[in-house]
């Protein structure tokens, strides 16, 4: 590129290639690459076109199936430009694996591996490649281990955050020297796993699985349950961590959600950057989407209500660049022992249902979440990095 055309012009074309293009970008000059290495650059790079990423179950025959990953460009096409992906050969040997938690397209998927050992592989999905993060001491027993995803804002560095939890409030008392909880945080750019040690979350917070990450928090549903006389009582709230300062916050939820009783009817989902609260109404068939106004204020309203008239709502699973939620639903009208789901994208304003076309009796689980931006790492030599790792799949 011409030395007549100002580098801020360079930026703004450089910033629209694709990701592993961008890499290639780096060694042209001394100026380049200081340029894509910037902080200022990373944060506001996004690649060309945003994707949804959708994993399912495809049966090939009774009783076995395979996992199966899908991305759809999320633009005016939605959803018909769609290609099959590759998974590495890291995910293949994770047993059980889920999806954890994605962030500046990143995925995070957490699984067994062999008959004993815990893992987390990170794949960027962009240029095909992945690492694998041994995860230890994960409980077992009267406890749980809960695994969570992201990136640091400040650093652009990936970090694992795993929270050991007592899987019942009761055997806090029963167990000697007990606690509720631990928490470990492994940062990829050291390769180390290490515990925070400060502004810890109170010992009567109780973690849930629904979790997510925003805009460089990861948040938690969590039950807070204080000894009331002689019985517990639990009251429901939202637990956020910090990937920068590392510091546990409580959020309160609305009121009508605070009641004492089970957080499984609640999740929690990224709409746009920002914090949202599902609110799923069984017997109803509704699902209420509550969402945060701010950080200072930490309250939240109720944005709509999503109906399915015709089939059972069975959840939300993430919402499209435009906002509309992607909703997992079932036939209502279906004689079939071993009804399908489907995948379906609800408009709030008309309250149209439409069918994205991925469904059927081999198809039985969606994972979707939302590729974003794509992650450019500036780690010592990249040693550590995704982008050019030691351990290459």
């Amino acid at each position: 590129m011409s030395d007549k055309i100002p580098l801020e012009i360079q930026a703004e074309i450089i910033k629209r290639i694709p990701v592993k293009s961008l890499l290639q970008f780096r060694s042209v000059s001394k100026a380049w690459k200081s340029l894509i290495d910037s902080s200022d650059f990373i944060n506001r790079y996004s690649s060309q076109q945003q994707h949804l990423l959708v994993r399912y179950n495809h049966r090939q025959f009774f009783p076995f199936s395979e996992r199966k990953y899908v991305s759809i460009i999320d633009d005016e096409t939605f959803p018909h430009q769609r290609v099959s992906l590759t998974h590495p050969a890291l995910v293949n040997m994770l047993r059980s694996h889920r999806i954890i938690g994605n962030s500046h397209g990143l995925l995070c998927l957490y699984g067994c591996y062999g008959l004993e050992t815990r893992m987390a592989v990170v794949w960027n999905v962009s240029i095909k490649k992945a690492i694998a993060v041994v995860v230890p001491n994960v409980a077992n027993g009267v406890y749980t281990t809960f695994v969570c995803f992201g990136v640091c804002p400040a650093t652009n560095d990936p970090k694992i955050v795993k929270i050991t939890d007592i899987i019942h409030w009761e055997d806090v008392e029963s167990i000697p020297d007990s606690i509720p909880w631990q928490v470990e945080v492994f940062t990829l750019s050291t390769g180390a796993w290490r515990s925070p040690y400060h502004n810890l979350p109170r010992t009567s917070i109780q973690f849930g699985s629904s979790q997510v990450v925003v805009e460089g928090f990861c948040y938690w549903l969590a039950t807070d349950r204080s000894i009331v006389d002689a019985g517990f009582e639990g009251y429901n709230r939202i637990i956020s961590f910090h990937l920068t300062s590392e510091e546990f916050r409580e959020v309160n939820l609305p009121d009508r959600l605070v009641y004492d009783g089970s957080i499984d009817y609640l999740n929690i989902a990224n709409l746009r950057e920002s914090l949202v609260v599902l609110e799923q109404d069984a017997r109803e068939n509704v699902c209420y989407v509550w969402s945060m106004k701010d950080r200072v204020s930490m309250s939240f309203t109720k944005l709509y209500t999503i109906y399915s008239s015709n089939a059972t709502l069975l959840g939300v699973l993430e919402f499209r660049k435009n906002g509309e939620p992607l909703i997992e639903i079932e036939d209502i009208d279906d004689d079939q022992i071993d009804i399908p789901s489907l995948l379906a994208v609800y408009e709030p304003k008309s309250k149209h249902i439409s069918n994205i076309g991925i469904n059927g009796a081999d198809q039985q689980e969606f994972t979707i979440f939302d590729k974003g931006k794509s992650y450019i790492a500036r780690r010592r030599d990249e040693i550590r990095s995704l982008l050019n790792h030691i351990r290459r799949v």
